[in-house]
């Protein structure tokens, strides 16, 4: 291996020494058949004169080849001039025309004679002499572009290059670039013909654009680059190549500041030697694909499989629209059975509609674009073998071949993977498929089908005829119309039906179709089965659980009606505000707005016999019939104990006892007694686990400290305790439930303190005001009872 790796190396080595020779002597012979052409000489003349030309200028005889051969390039008609030109002769690097008594010396382009102490001018002979060599191995346009920059990046200070080419259909497109990376370059691929991009402006214009200050130019010009501040100065140089200029080569510098003008020179005569190798680029004669298509023809003659060769073919806008086909195998066949050469210049849109898939044509577009290959996901296609319709499954291939597309469908055949897949899929969805043969009465079942259907492998399929005698006799009939709809009528059918499988009775789905032949007569028919006997069941526990539920509702809505009625017959609200004991009084009531349960949310307010006013307001834990009947047990034996002259605290500890010793009790309740004292004008007020009461005085409000006390029903020895406050005219208290200041996302303390700024914002002495305050603290969707009392102690007293 060694010794065959030194020959193939010896051998490569050799090949670039003769491509090397081969080039120049190419180049030899176009020079000097320029001069040939301009002075009339014979060959062998020529040949000397070249020699004598490259000794003079100290220049190799390749690099006085290249810029003899850019003397053919004419300048560009509208340019302006490099200062010290010689207008009488071609706008070239070096030209040199002889005179009537032999031929002149060489000289530079700038009209200085050439001085071999002048640094510029040798340098910029020296660069040109370097890229007249480097020209040589010159293949692809991204060649030419990193040689370009290569040169140019030491001469002036080049750190990016881009050659654009003008579209026939206006605008430009990228060619090739070098410096740039590959995300710039895509977005710069192609430019719409739009103003302001300056490549075009020196294409219309035929003369170089300079933007040597970049805080004017970016005003000007869209200029290229993420960001654009990357490069501050750019020169856009049209090369011509022939009648018109259609490439235009962009020189891009980190650094700012003018091109100098041996700079300008330099890359003048740079666009000009480059113009031979680029005016093979701006033609792109139609008929060279053309003929390379033809050249391919014959290899995809000989290919197997379904093969073709795309060209892309683009709109107005440059984006692709179709493609046409260039070359096909011989297997190739379009949708309406074209194959072959048949196909040959036809659209790919056309033959095969199946392409305009979103999937498929963006990802050929990818391919066109990057060179990645691209794969589509698998499709099924029918296919007519031996007279019967026979579905395969594809999938596209697609790989760039220069600026054409080469898209293959690959036929993809059974593997033992997709069968494992298929056995998985059946496994999974509890089902199995089965075919008919129509023509030989046979039938094929897969072995999940078997177990659907209950039947021993070892006999074999049942005929079609017969399936219906595996179903219920009471399902049979159903299934048989079915059967024959579809051999008949071509009919497909999905319909459930039931067999026997020993004690148990299985629920089956049935899905079948007929495949028709060439003449539309039914040859086959497939299908599957699958089990659907969980999934039944689970139907049938749904609709009775739908039942129940009904019920259900139906019950606790007539348990909520009734609760209702006993909780407005014992706990009647007044339609509008009460005097009790030289006090107003106003009560709002609100129930919950979710759920169907009453709750046990109650209040009094009553006058006593001595003068002195009761005020009440309670919460029983629960909801429903009970909550409302111990409501109704605490709210008039409160009221007794107190008139039959109770204290505050005793009432509280005797009720405790009721709701511990009473079978009918609900568990548990908060509360808040407070009787006013109308001759002291003051509020005696005990509580029970409930939230304090709320004092607004001189448009402030802040809650009464509560006395010590439990909630009622808790334990057997609670300490009540009572509190005294003495009410000023002017002032108002709140007494309320839990509902009005409790959300199920929050504690409490939020809840009173959004209470007390809504009552403080609130001020108005108008009946009927309380329902709006209430509304606007509460939420939304009340989950609770709200039940409020609103006392008002007047502002000039009785």
């Amino acid at each position: 291996m060694a010794a065959l790796a030194k020959v193939v190396a010896r051998q490569r080595a050799e090949m670039d020494r003769l491509r090397d020779q081969t080039a120049t002597s190419a180049v030899l012979e176009q020079a000097k058949g320029v001069l040939m052409a301009l002075t009339g000489c014979t060959p062998d003349a020529a040949g000397e004169e070249m020699i004598q030309r490259a000794k003079a200028a100290n220049r190799t005889l390749l690099e006085e080849c290249w810029i003899t051969l850019g003397t053919l390039v004419p300048a560009l008609p509208d340019a302006t001039p490099d200062p010290g030109h010689d207008p009488g002769l071609p706008c070239a690097t070096l030209s040199a025309v002889p005179g009537p008594a032999g031929p002149q010396s060489a000289r530079p382009v700038t009209g200085v004679p050439a001085d071999r102490d002048t640094p510029d001018v040798d340098d910029g002979f020296a660069a040109l002499g370097r890229l007249g060599k480097s020209l040589v191995h010159v293949v692809t346009p991204h060649d030419l572009a990193g040689c370009l920059l290569a040169e140019l990046a030491v001469d002036v200070d080049a750190d990016a290059l881009l050659i654009f080419r003008a579209m026939p259909v206006g605008g430009l497109e990228l060619i090739s670039h070098a410096g740039v990376d590959d995300t710039l370059a895509t977005q710069w691929a192609r430019v719409p013909p739009l103003s302001g991009i300056t490549p075009i402006e020196a294409l219309r214009a035929r003369e170089p654009r300079w933007l040597e200050d970049f805080a004017t130019d970016r005003e000007t010009f869209l200029l290229i680059g993420d960001p654009p501040e990357r490069w501050l100065s750019r020169a856009w140089l049209p090369v011509p190549t022939g009648d018109r200029a259609e490439v235009c080569i962009g020189v891009l510098r980190t650094r700012s500041g003018p091109f100098s003008p041996q700079a300008r020179q330099l890359l003048r005569a740079v666009t000009r030697l480059c113009a031979g190798w680029l005016r093979s680029l701006g033609a792109r004669p139609e008929h060279s694909a053309r003929a390379a298509a033809a050249d391919a023809q014959p290899v995809f003659d000989s290919l197997p499989g379904s093969t073709m060769l795309l060209t892309p073919l683009r709109g107005a806008s440059g984006e692709v629209e179709d493609y046409r086909i260039d070359a096909a195998t011989k297997e190739a066949v379009d949708v309406v059975g074209r194959t072959g050469r048949q196909l040959l210049g036809r659209r790919i849109l056309e033959c095969f509609p199946s392409m305009a898939d979103e999937a498929v044509w963006h990802g050929c577009l990818h391919t066109l674009t990057t060179g990645e290959p691209f794969e589509g996901e698998p499709f099924a296609y029918q296919e007519v073998v031996d007279g019967t319709a026979e579905l395969s499954t594809y999938a596209i291939h697609s790989a760039r071949l220069g600026g054409a597309l080469v898209l293959t469908w690959v036929r993809q055949g059974s593997s033992d993977r997709q069968e494992q897949r298929l056995a998985d899929v059946q496994r999974l969805g509890n089902l199995g498929w089965a075919n008919w043969n129509l023509v030989t009465d046979e039938g094929s079942w897969s072995s999940q089908a078997f177990l659907v259907l209950n039947r021993d492998p070892a006999l074999g399929p049942v005929r079609l005829a017969d399936l219906p005698t595996l179903a219920l006799p009471e399902d049979a009939p159903m299934l048989a119309r079915a059967v024959h709809e579809l051999v008949r009528a071509g009919r497909q059918f999905d319909i459930p039906f039931r067999i026997r499988s020993g004690a148990e009775v299985r629920h089956l789905r049935m899905v079948a179709e007929v495949v028709p032949d060439t003449d539309n007569r039914p040859v086959e028919v497939h299908g599957f089965v699958q089990d659907l006997t969980a999934q039944r069941s689970a139907e049938l526990a749904l609709v009775e659980s739908e039942q129940a539920i009904v019920t259900q509702h139906g019950v606790l809505r007539a348990e909520r009606t009734l609760a209702a009625r006993l909780q407005h017959a014992l706990l009647p609200l007044p339609t509008r505000p009460v005097d009790l004991a030289g006090l107003r009084v106003e009560v709002a009531y609100l129930p919950a707005q979710s759920g169907i349960h009453v709750g046990g949310d109650w209040f009094s307010a009553i006058e006593l016999p001595d003068g002195d006013a009761l005020f009440v307001v309670g919460d029983v834990a629960g909801h429903g019939i009970d909550a409302v009947a111990t409501m109704a047990q605490l709210r008039f034996t409160a009221k007794g104990m107190v008139i039959t002259g109770s204290s505050l605290t005793g009432a509280l500890a005797r009720l405790n006892t009721l709701l511990l010793h009473s079978r009918d009790s609900h568990g548990t309740a908060t509360m808040v007694l407070a009787r006013y004292d109308l001759a002291a004008r003051c509020l005696v007020w005990a509580q029970a686990g409930h939230p304090p009461p709320l004092l607004v005085r001189g448009g402030e409000a802040h809650y009464l400290d509560r006395p010590v006390g439990m909630l009622l029903g808790a334990c057997s020895d609670p300490g009540f305790e009572e509190a005294r406050c003495v009410l000023e005219p002017g002032d108002r208290v709140l007494l309320y439930t839990d509902g009005l200041v409790e959300r199920p996302s929050e504690g409490i303390d939020p809840g009173l303190d959004r209470l007390a700024a809504a009552v403080t914002t609130h001020r108005t002495d108008e009946p009927g005001s309380l329902v709006p305050l209430l509304t606007s603290v509460l939420a939304d969707d009340r989950r609770d009872d709200v039940c409020v009392l609103d006392i008002r102690v007047p502002a000039v007293p009785d």
